[in-house]
């Protein structure tokens, strides 16, 4: 049986990492990713893929820094990249202000301003309600906690039962309990 592949594209844009990031985790890895010529939709471009195993190695490495050791004095920007993406933070927006106040969506961004922009291309009015800074590593843990008894209406978007305040406090409570992360608001802006 064939393992499914995901184009490094793809990979990238949905864990919030640079292309080139996820190249240079491949390259220490030893992992080399398999090739296929695109169709006239891509151009003919040649198009990277990498299997779901390869690609949980490559968020272990980036989550826990091994890839990334500091070997030349050049290369500690790259080290400083992969702890960006390994820092972020656990936002709480309200979808629909107006029609559905109840709607929210939760979830992790390593640049809040370009999943913003992501997502209002779906849902144009919006509103962050509150942030948390966060690894990346507690998002599902965290989604699980303050989404208990909420309606589950997509993969991270849910309707709040009683109000959206009952989520916050829900997000203010779990974070609390959780290590502070310093200056991850200047890192995401």
């Amino acid at each position: 049986m064939t393992e499914q592949l995901i184009s490094v594209k793809n990979f990238a844009e949905a864990n919030g990492l640079l292309r080139p990031t996820v190249f240079k985790v491949l390259k220490r890895l030893e992992i080399e990713p398999s090739k296929s010529r695109g169709s006239n939709h891509n151009r003919g471009q040649t198009i990277s893929y990498i299997t779901n195993e390869q690609a949980r190695q490559v968020l272990e490495a980036l989550a826990t820094g091994k890839s990334y050791r500091v070997e030349q004095e050049n290369e500690e920007s790259e080290f400083l990249e992969a702890t960006l993406y390994d820092i972020g933070v656990f936002y709480l927006l309200r979808l629909e202000p107006e029609h559905d106040s109840n709607r929210f969506k939760v979830g992790f961004a390593s640049n809040l301003n370009e999943r913003l922009r992501q997502h209002r291309c779906s849902a144009p009015y919006t509103m962050v309600v509150k942030t948390w800074p966060c690894r990346r590593l507690w998002e599902r843990t965290a989604i699980e906690c303050v989404t208990e008894g909420c309606e589950r209406l997509h993969t991270e978007v849910f309707r709040a039962q009683q109000s959206l305040e009952t989520v916050e406090a829900k997000c203010e409570q779990f974070f609390a309990l959780m290590p502070k992360l310093a200056g991850v608001q200047s890192m995401i802006a």
